[in-house]
């Protein structure tokens, strides 16, 4: 199943890129959930840069509600690691 960033956070995470106070990890964050904004068939998955930002941006105290957000969609569309048996 191929999951996809919804209305609700493909907006969160706009605003977060459009935000002058957002750091680059949360803006890293957004823009990976913004490309996989459900239009057709959604190939892309979260890179291993973008899933580090997207963690770091959910830990941290400081960053506000869209970000994290965004951050929350990001990650839960990461590629997952398939270990070698």
């Amino acid at each position: 199943m191929v999951k996809r960033t919804r209305k609700k956070a493909a907006t969160a995470a706009s605003k977060t890129l459009k935000s002058k106070t957002a750091s680059k990890r949360a803006k890293s964050a957004a823009g990976s959930a913004l490309t996989q904004v459900e239009k057709g068939k959604a190939k892309e998955k979260t890179g291993k840069k973008a899933a580090s930002a997207a963690s770091r941006t959910l830990k941290s105290k400081n960053t506000n509600k869209n970000a994290k957000s965004a951050a929350g969609s990001a990650l839960a569309q990461r590629e997952k690691n398939k270990r070698k048996k």
